[in-house]
């Protein structure tokens, strides 16, 4: 197991916190701020992925949980006091912001699919979950924290993988209650599900890519089950929006459509790579987003032209440099 630094990030915000000043990072590190015209503190101004607690597995810095200080920093404040923080690949000490999501209590128990299937195995199902909540208190699996440990984005979605096949297998548990390190070594074997539709697994849960290589995370991508998941994933874009960030470019929202009856979505976005244009396009398949890369663009014109194209409309604005490239 390699050591993961503080320092090996891509992004760092700043917010406040129980009346605290942090600063954060995207992989789970904060640094505590000094309080003005107080005694410096033991922690404060040093950066760290927090202490683990033995009695709940959460990290923390004095009494505060790391992962609220992160899910504030990237997701803002909570929507309602009675908010929690879901880690929805149940690692309790991978606090990444895309790991991080504000849910109600019965929210963070229904909607990650890891937890409905830890759930069904302690309780028996759902129902008898909610007739009697308290029994997931009383379960040794639950206080399991032994193989959870701060990881590096690889490790991440490695474990976030495993996690998913797991809770969609016919398994009723993982050998014996406990995970071990296989959890954040990649699959060897490919998902033949995946592999079948030449799909990615995404950073972002529910979310897939196709003809994109880079594991990528998707802001707007709809994390609740929509009755009209391509209307809903529509509503949540805008101008200037991010789409897709990764490790090597982030891509904001320029020009969008829905087409084939609510059945997809293009988008044109922007970016600061070489080939700063790009197009996509957005579909829902099987219970999941399908992100579809469909060409990078010199010029703004060359991504229009793919965009309108695609539509099956006249394209009147001739050649564009990106047809000769």
């Amino acid at each position: 197991m390699a050591e993961i630094s503080a320092h090996d990030c891509h992004r760092e915000v700043d917010c406040i916190y129980d009346d605290e000043q942090y600063s954060v990072r995207d992989n789970g590190a904060v640094l505590r701020h000094p309080r003005t015209g107080k005694r410096l503190r033991s922690t404060d101004i040093q950066w760290t992925f927090g202490n683990p607690n033995s009695h709940n597995g959460y990290m923390y810095i004095s009494q505060a949980r790391i992962h609220r200080i992160v899910a504030t920093a990237f997701h803002g404040e909570p929507p309602t006091p009675e908010h929690v923080v879901d880690h929805i690949d149940t690692n309790r000490r991978n606090n990444r912001p895309e790991n991080l999501r504000w849910l109600t209590r019965l929210e963070n128990a229904l909607l990650n699919p890891i937890t409905v299937k830890r759930i069904e195995f302690i309780c028996g199902s759902i129902e008898a979950f909610l007739e009697n909540p308290s029994a997931l208190r009383h379960s040794t699996l639950e206080r399991n924290f032994e193989w959870m440990r701060t990881v590096s984005l690889q490790e991440a979605q490695a474990c976030r993988e495993r996690m998913h096949l797991w809770a969609k297998s016919d398994k009723p548990a993982i050998s014996g209650g406990s995970i071990g390190e296989w959890i954040f070594k990649p699959i060897v074997s490919p998902n033949p599900v995946l592999e079948t539709h030449n799909l990615v697994v995404a950073i972002t849960p529910g979310a897939v890519q196709r003809k994109w290589r880079v594991p990528t995370e998707f802001p707007c991508c709809p994390q609740k089950a929509e009755d009209e998941p391509i209307v809903a994933y529509a509503s949540k874009l805008m101008a200037h929006a991010i789409f897709s960030h990764n490790n090597f470019s982030t891509h904001t929202v320029s020009e969008w459509a829905v087409i084939d009856d609510g059945q997809a979505i293009y988008v044109i976005c922007e970016s600061k790579d070489i080939k700063p244009w790009s197009f996509a396009k957005v579909t829902f398949e099987d219970g999941l987003y399908v992100h579809e890369s469909n060409g990078t663009f010199f010029e703004r014109a060359g991504a229009e032209k793919a965009f309108c194209l695609a539509q099956g409309l006249e394209w009147k604005g001739g050649d564009t440099i990106d047809d000769y490239c």
